[in-house]
């Protein structure tokens, strides 16, 4: 494990603790942003609501401490792509929303470009510390038994 993964992993655990905070405090706020998004029925909005937010505690925090890294650092690039994928599809829909990233509180309209470009970065950060763990080409396959 090279000294730039380790670096990533761990900006992509802060970046995730980050995440989380406002969300775990304010969880009607952030289901509303989901809401907006309109790619959940609105059954699924709630629960999303409450338990995404303890899904990027748990990986920000697993992969700040280096425990269960690589599942963390899959389940994590999953998450970033999913978002990356449901802001650029709220912009070709026309939908200007709110990140609801960092905060849950509404940024006004606007802010579509910089949301992407900043999430795109996300995952190229998580892209990046998933590349450098440093286990040769075979990295990705799954490892069966011991």
């Amino acid at each position: 494990m090279t000294r730039l993964h380790v670096l990533l992993r761990f900006a992509l655990g802060a970046i995730f603790l980050a995440g989380s905070w406002d969300k775990l405090l304010h969880p009607a706020e952030f289901a509303a942003i989901i809401a907006d998004y309109r790619v959940l029925s609105e059954a699924l909005v709630n629960p999303a609501a409450v338990l995404l937010p303890w899904l990027e505690l748990v990986l920000g925090l697993l992969l700040v401490a280096g425990r269960l890294a690589d599942g963390a650092l899959w389940l994590s690039n999953l998450l970033l792509w999913a978002f990356w994928l449901s802001l650029l599809s709220a912009r070709l829909r026309g939908l200007d929303v709110d990140c609801g990233c960092f905060s849950v509180s509404a940024q006004g309209g606007g802010h579509m470009t910089w949301y992407l470009v900043r999430d795109g970065l996300l995952v190229v950060l998580g892209l990046a510390a998933l590349l450098t763990r440093g286990r040769g080409p075979r990295s990705f396959a799954p490892r069966l038994g011991a």
